[in-house]
């Protein structure tokens, strides 16, 4: 299902971010041979190719779902798609380096644009979450 689907890679970059939050903390000036770096760098990957099709997921999810009105849904995807772009751009280019530090991770956290987009993640999963627990009625996003 759609909707399955959106909350499943909402949860991966929600996951991602909590992981960039601790290893941002660590203080480390690199990334090779410690765990913590592989699993941040695991952790980016995924929440990059969830990122990639978060927008065709939420378009997914509105015609699927039937999320009412599909009007207000369809542009709130716009944003969706901006702030995913954005974010994206950032988190690739972290992930291209050749050593993460805790530094540069910081630095992602605070951008404004991984913010933006974890933001609309947090709208879109308590909208999924409503309408899971009544899936007999259109849930709307506002009127």
């Amino acid at each position: 299902m759609a909707l399955e689907d959106l909350v499943e890679r909402c949860d991966v970059i929600e996951e991602c971010y909590e992981f960039m939050l601790a290893y941002a903390a660590q203080g480390l000036t690199r990334d090779s041979g410690s765990a913590a770096g592989e699993q941040l760098r695991d952790l980016l990957g995924r929440a990059v190719k969830s990122l990639a099709g978060l927008p065709g997921a939420y378009k997914a999810a509105i015609s699927q779902s039937n999320l009412q009105p599909a009007e207000r849904h369809e542009a709130f995807l716009a944003v969706i798609d901006r702030d995913c772009s954005d974010a994206l751009a950032a988190m690739e280019l972290v992930l291209a380096q050749p050593s993460i530090s805790s530094q540069l991770v910081d630095n992602l956290n605070a951008s404004i644009h991984l913010r933006a987009l974890l933001t609309d993640l947090f709208l879109l999963d308590e909208i999924a979450k409503l309408h899971s627990s009544t899936s007999d009625r259109p849930i709307s996003a506002g009127t």
